[in-house]
């Protein structure tokens, strides 16, 4: 039994987990999507100031009335503040549903242009600091973090400016009916300020903790159940059950321990509205008593005082939700600052001069681990190269350095004179890992080409052996494929990509077991596929069959990342070297004769079912 090629996932807390910025960064980043929406902003908070100081009407109204009955005046004399808490509640209720809409949209067009930018960076991050970080952080940013900001935009930003500006205003009107008013609701404001700080001090750790454990339990959970063919196949089933659970129960003690936080948070406030309700009623008694208030203007202010409460319940309960969002918004704003790929100036070869020099490169993933050790290399213009050598051996690792997905740690690699690029410009990159994009089969392609035409989508389907099944397809070329559409076979998902190398036309094409997905039922029609695709360009192809290598210019043979070997496949054959090896132990398993490579320009044709998958080399 041959053992899948891929290797356990490593734990976790393995992972250089992507930067959290700090809370000065986030206030500026949040300040820098503001700034251009500054005259939003301000109609916004400006309808919200005004509603606000309408509805304060309502009180010395009731407190009016109140007087009114006691002085016992003719019911006519209620008319007049009767009609003003109409128009009040008219004028209030229209004010405030315009502020609210444009502190809404203000919200929304912030994160808007928040989720470009950090789509845009994450897009433009090294691929090996992606590697470290794992894709179990980024997704929880992607997906948790972003949601917690969209929903805080939309629910705690609007309300929040709303409760902070009644609370103030609230507090200058009882200043206005007697200063001892406000000096008896502020008693309670020592007591929420405490809470507010031990709350605060409290929530953004626990909170930008339990976002971490969050993120380290959906890697523990993509690297377990990615990986489940090889955990199974290793026995390694009870180690990462362990390391999911411990990660999840990290998570879920981190999420108990807000709960508790918010309860006792809850529990400080009702004590702060008891003890200033009972200061506001207190004085209002001494000073009807005492001649100095009306029984009116007492119950104005013990309605002002009651009307607070509504305003910093909801303000401090949406503290919690914004403590949340600021830890996922430093989450996301760490990502956006985060330093992109380096722009380096990339030469564009031609297809005469797409030449591939490897000089004196060394690489390692991890430090002190080398898997390429001093690699010299030259493939002319036109050349296909085929690289073979055992699991392990730095195969798919030279590959990625020569498509420009990772830089060497120390030589050089140049194509047509220039250095490759991780955006494909001058190499393009295609692995057995396919990615079918949803959304119509033309947009995928066009991904590629965006100006190509139907007509040069249909030619290039039909140049990798696609087109029958495409245009058989229930909308041809305007067929929803990818998630929620139609679903594409593996090795129909492998013509799309080949699909997409032919329009892409780069000089060099690097194939990284590119045919190795389908399995031996499709193989040789990818091969076949493959072929056609890399004539008249420079291609490197990581060979998953010798197959593979018997066709191609030049063999390199790679073992312990060192080129041991190079030249035709006859030569080599004829040396008893490594390749021959290779070759003797791979052609045993197949029925048809070792010398005899297929002809690459025959008809492919479909492997025999029965035929044993070939080995990995």
């Amino acid at each position: 039994m041959t053992l899948p090629e891929a290797t356990p996932a490593p734990p976790a807390h393995d992972h250089e987990f992507l930067p959290t910025a700090t809370a000065a960064r986030t206030r500026a980043a949040v300040r820098a999507l503001l700034r251009p929406q500054r005259t939003l902003a301000a109609t916004g908070f400006g309808l919200l100031v005004l509603s606000t100081s309408v509805g304060l009407a309502t009180q010395p109204l009731l407190g009016q009335i109140v007087d009114l009955v006691t002085e016992h005046r003719p019911p006519s004399a209620l008319t007049a503040p009767v009609v003003a808490l109409a128009v009040v509640a008219v004028v209030q209720g229209v004010t405030i549903a315009l502020g609210m809409a444009r502190v809404s949209r203000l919200g929304e067009t912030a994160l808007a242009r928040l989720r470009e930018q950090f789509v845009e960076r994450a897009l433009s991050l090294p691929l090996d600091r992606l590697e470290r970080a794992g894709s179990g952080d980024l997704n929880s940013r992607v997906t948790r973090d972003v949601s917690r900001v969209a929903e805080a935009v939309r629910t705690a930003l609007p309300e929040l400016a709303r409760s902070a500006l009644s609370i103030v205003l609230t507090l200058v009107a009882l200043a206005v009916l007697d200063w001892r008013f406000l000096l008896a609701a502020l008693i309670a404001m020592p007591v929420q300020a405490h809470t507010a700080r031990w709350y605060v001090r409290n929530a953004v750790p626990l909170y930008a903790r339990e976002r971490v454990a969050t993120g380290a339990q959906q890697q523990q959970l993509l690297d377990s159940i990615g990986g489940a063919t090889t955990v199974r196949a290793l026995r390694l089933e009870e180690p990462h059950l362990r390391r999911v659970n411990e990660r999840s129960r990290t998570a879920v003690d981190l999420t108990m321990r807000g709960v508790g936080l918010v309860l006792r948070f809850y529990a400080r406030l009702h004590i702060a509205e008891f003890i200033g309700l009972a200061a506001v009623l207190t004085t209002g008694f001494l000073l009807v008593r005492s001649g100095s208030a009306s029984l009116g203007t007492a119950t104005a202010a013990a309605l002002y005082f009651h009307s607070l409460f509504g305003p910093v319940d909801t303000a401090l309960v949406l503290l919690d939700d914004a403590q949340s969002a600021t830890a996922a918004l430093a989450r996301l704003v760490g990502v956006v600052d985060e330093p992109p790929a380096k722009d380096r100036e990339v030469g564009e070869p031609q297809a005469s001069d797409a030449g591939v020099t490897v000089r004196d490169v060394s690489h390692a993933y991890v430090p002190g681990r080398p898997v390429l050790h001093d690699v010299d290399l030259a493939i002319l213009p036109g050349e296909t190269v085929a690289l073979v050598g055992s699991t392990g051996a730095g195969k798919s690792t030279l590959a990625k350095l020569i498509s420009g997905l990772h830089r060497p740690d120390a030589g050089r690699i140049e194509v047509g004179g220039a250095e490759p690029d991780e955006y494909g410009r001058s190499v393009a990159l295609v692995t057995q890992e396919v990615h079918v994009f949803a959304g119509p089969l033309a947009d995928d392609l066009r991904l590629a080409r965006p100006d190509a035409t139907d007509g040069e989508l249909l030619d290039a389907l039909a140049a990798v052996g696609a087109l029958d099944w495409a245009e058989a397809l229930p909308e041809g070329l305007a067929t929803v494929v990818g998630d929620g559409g139609h679903r594409l076979t593996p090795d129909r998902a492998q013509q799309l990509a080949l699909t997409r190398l032919w329009l892409a036309d780069p000089p060099v094409a690097v194939l990284d077991e590119a045919t190795a997905e389908a399995g031996s039922s499709g193989a040789r029609l990818l091969e076949g596929a493959a072929r056609q695709v890399l004539k008249g360009r420079t291609a490197i192809v990581v060979a998953h069959r010798l197959g593979q290598a018997a066709t191609a210019d030049r063999v390199v043979v790679m073992r312990e990342g060192r080129i041991v070997e190079q030249g035709r496949h006859e030569e080599l054959l004829t040396t008893g070297g490594v390749y021959a090896e290779l070759w003797r132990a791979w052609s045993a398993q197949r029925p048809h004769s070792p010398e005899a490579p297929e002809d690459p320009d025959s008809p492919a044709s479909p492997a025999d079912p029965e035929d044993p998958e070939d080995s990995p080399v």
